[in-house]
């Protein structure tokens, strides 16, 4: 017969799913990283056309865009920060934390050899 409670103890599935949530915070450590990356080297390469090409008009185009482009990344920067610090937190609250949170906030405190 199943425990009820042990199916329903948060700790002990994000225990058992360990795995599963340092997947999902390596998952949003990239996208921190590789979107406003791709972000700007595209802003970098429609820059560059546009000088290229010599245009005055073309060239304030793509300054507009890159500015647009650079503003872009760094939100999802930090959006990205702020949502893993808020799980960080979160993940630290508690006796023993929730390891749910602590996987996607910081895959380097991810239990998941136990």
């Amino acid at each position: 017969m199943i425990n009820l409670i042990q199916v329903l103890d948060a700790t002990q599935f994000c225990k058992d799913t360990a795995g599963l949530w340092y997947v999902v915070g390596s998952v949003v450590t990239v996208i921190q990283w590789a979107i406003p990356a791709i972000i700007v080297l595209l802003g970098t390469i429609d820059l560059g056309k546009a000088v290229v090409a010599g245009e005055e008009k073309q060239i304030k185009e793509a300054q507009g865009i890159f500015i647009k482009r650079l503003i872009y990344g760094i939100v999802v920067f930090f959006v990205v920060m702020i949502v893993k610090a808020v799980f960080g937190a979160v993940g630290k609250g508690g006796a023993t934390g929730n390891v749910c949170f602590t996987c996607v906030a910081d895959t380097d405190e991810c239990p998941t050899k136990e």
